[in-house]
């Protein structure tokens, strides 16, 4: 549905995009992270035929972004970081006003509003001007009219900044609603919305990409280790260095409170340690609070791969 080759911008002697090369299937919800300045929303907006490239290529459903600009907006939904809003109209008057621009037939008109009314949540607001809804309210109005003309693709940068919890959970779930009759290219800071959303992930940085997959495989690429957190109520370097000496067990690093001692312990992949572990702490009288398995996340990845990235010399 979306192929990109070795897509390159430059803004004079800035590289803001580096050969980017990467695809995305049809009906899939695409996750694309990079911290600030990384080249997400300059690679959005040559995806939605806002920005040309300075060199490379893509294409959006079989229609090139160098010769085919009109068409791909025909068939793209995009929401930029800052909502396109006309703030003098009402939410009614905006979205009818948006799916004439994207050229929904006028006899299709009612139903395409009626659509997004319902799976945005604006029926209370939707004959309030704009510039008086809350910034939630008016980031689901830019939500709406990215999907006013029913798009086979859906671009959206932060689609939930200024939502409440409540809100953000909605939209969470609007978004993976989408899959399969949508493909969706989502670009978040907020990692848990991503591995909740998205079949696949892409995270940039510097313009370039760093690393491609799902979920479960990034995860499974980046964590060398097993991390097993224990909470005692006593810890001594005598405790410390019988942790160490079993079997399997690589590093102890201790975190010091006031009300707590807490060691994490990193292990062999393949070395599950908690029996043994557990078994020693009991036997030792230290007394046992907790101990779990660390499951690694999609922040600790991204950190992961982001300092790493960084800390190269090329």
């Amino acid at each position: 549905m979306i192929q990109v080759q070795n897509l390159t911008k430059k803004f004079g002697e800035i590289v803001a995009v580096n050969d980017l090369s990467f695809s995305v299937k049809k009906g899939e919800i695409l996750g694309f992270l990079g911290p600030n300045g990384a080249g997400k929303t300059t690679t959005m907006r040559i995806l939605t035929c806002y920005t040309p490239a300075t060199s490379g290529t893509a294409t959006i459903a079989g229609y090139d972004i160098f010769n085919d600009s009109f068409e791909i907006k025909r068939i793209l939904g995009y929401l930029p970081e800052t909502p396109p809003l006309y703030l003098e109209l009402t939410a009614r008057e905006y979205l009818l006003y948006v799916a004439k621009l994207k050229g929904v037939p006028i006899a299709k008109h009612r139903s395409a509003l009626d659509n997004v009314i319902q799976k945005c949540g604006l029926e209370k607001v939707i004959d309030r001007v704009l510039n008086n809804l809350s910034k939630g309210y008016r980031q689901r109005v830019g939500i709406a009219q990215a999907l006013i003309n029913s798009p086979q693709i859906l671009i959206l940068d932060e689609p939930t900044s200024g939502l409440d919890p409540k809100q953000i959970i909605e939209i969470r779930e609007l978004i993976k609603s989408l899959a399969g009759e949508h493909t969706v290219i989502l670009s978040t800071h907020i990692l848990p919305e991503v591995t909740q959303t998205c079949q696949k992930i892409i995270i940039i940085n510097e313009g370039s990409i760093v690393a491609e997959d799902s979920y479960e495989e990034l995860i499974a690429k980046t964590n060398k280790t097993n991390k097993t957190r224990v909470m005692i109520k006593t810890a001594d370097d005598n405790i410390i260095n019988k942790i160490k000496e079993i079997n399997g067990v690589q590093n102890v690093v201790r975190e010091f409170s006031a009300e707590r001692n807490v060691i994490i312990v990193e292990s062999e992949m393949d070395c599950d340690v908690r029996e043994e572990l557990a078994r020693m702490i009991v036997n030792s009288r230290c007394g046992l609070l907790e101990l779990k398995h660390e499951v690694m996340s999609l922040e600790d990845v991204f950190l992961h791969l982001i300092t790493k990235e960084e800390g190269t010399v090329n």
